[in-house]
């Protein structure tokens, strides 16, 4: 009898859900826009944002410290082989940087910055490479004959030869390793497969170890069983700090303000990046034309069909149908070129 009950009443629910949504959409809807909100300029709001007042900022450094105790643990965790994975609400920068400028001091420390927007893995693995080499040459306990010979420079070799180099080399202190501090491994400089794979082979060198932070919530998806268990060889700690994202937080634009002109450029880019080779060259054609007659309202679609069907570029004059300002060709162009 009460289930009978439950079930009427979980019926009357949805039917009256239903009624409101037919309801509410047979009234007068509004004529405004999303487009009509009035929002502030970028910088006039980073400016106001930096002026707020900090609150509680003396619990998140107590906080940040009360993590120092796990110093001790973290470098036995590297030293056996793991590497360390940091997760938490809060920005865990100070905190990951911290540990290896104290607990590390005596080992090298490469950091990289995973916020920025764009980051070539293939210099951090040189520098590293380089780094491991210097080590190689000042270890005592390493004779001359046990060198490697380092037959060109690492700046010329490939991924696959800087990564066999760095898990290569054999010397006498086991304990000795390289630590690569990976702030925010999920950011938008490092979140694609590509760099991941780089990072996981990485990882899994004999004498490099890895100290990262994560931010997004679906940041465990950026890598597959092997990568994790096997490469990055993960111990996860749960190390929130509720600390402000404030430099993490200046490569991204606001949400609540207009795009700035670097925001519109990088936008552009992005579309053209998504076209083909022969759509990217058709905008180059009308970029070109455009710019170098200034006063002309633009080319005519005669012409340029008639110059894109020269260079084998489209086959239907359908396809030139592309409505561009004179602005948005010049941003086009600049990027392209």
């Amino acid at each position: 009898m009460d289930f009978n009950a439950a079930e009427e009443e979980e019926f009357g629910f949805s039917r009256n859900y239903f009624l409101a949504k037919e309801t509410g959409s047979s009234g007068k809807k509004s004529a405004r826009k999303l487009s009509d909100i009035n929002v502030v300029d970028e910088q006039e709001l980073r400016e106001a944002s930096a002026n707020i007042e900090p609150k509680h900022q003396n619990d998140v450094a107590d906080l940040i410290n009360s993590y120092k105790s796990l110093y001790p643990k973290w470098v036995f965790d590297l030293r056996c082989g793991f590497g360390l994975l940091m997760y938490g609400f809060g920005s865990k920068k100070s905190l990951i940087e911290d540990f290896a400028s104290t607990a590390l001091a005596e080992h090298s420390i490469v950091v990289i910055n995973g916020y920025l927007q764009s980051i070539n893995i293939k210099q951090v693995i040189i520098a590293l490479a380089e780094i491991l080499w210097e080590q190689l040459k000042l270890n005592r306990k390493v004779s001359s004959r046990g060198l490697p010979k380092v037959q060109q420079p690492f700046s010329s070799r490939s991924m696959d030869d800087l990564l066999a180099f760095l898990d290569g080399p054999e010397m006498d202190e086991k304990d000795s390793f390289i630590c690569v501090v990976v702030n925010n491994i999920d950011g938008p400089g490092l979140r694609d497969t590509e760099t991941q794979q780089y990072l996981a082979r990485l990882a899994s060198c004999s004498y490099i170890r890895v100290v990262a932070s994560i931010d997004h919530v679906n940041a465990p998806l950026l890598w597959d069983k092997k990568m994790v268990h096997a490469q990055f060889n993960w111990y996860w700690y749960h190390v929130p700090t509720f600390a402000p994202y404030k430099v993490e937080g200046l490569f991204l634009p606001l949400i609540l303000a207009h795009g700035s002109s670097k925001q519109s450029a990088k936008t552009a880019l992005i579309v053209l990046q998504s076209l083909t080779p022969n759509a990217q060259s058709v905008f180059r054609i009308l970029a070109e034309y455009q710019l170098s007659h200034p006063d002309d309202e633009g080319m005519a679609i005669d012409d340029l069909y008639s110059i894109s069907r020269e260079r084998f570029l489209v086959s239907s004059q359908d396809c030139l149908y592309i409505p561009l300002t004179k602005e948005g060709l010049e941003k086009l162009l600049s990027e392209m070129s």
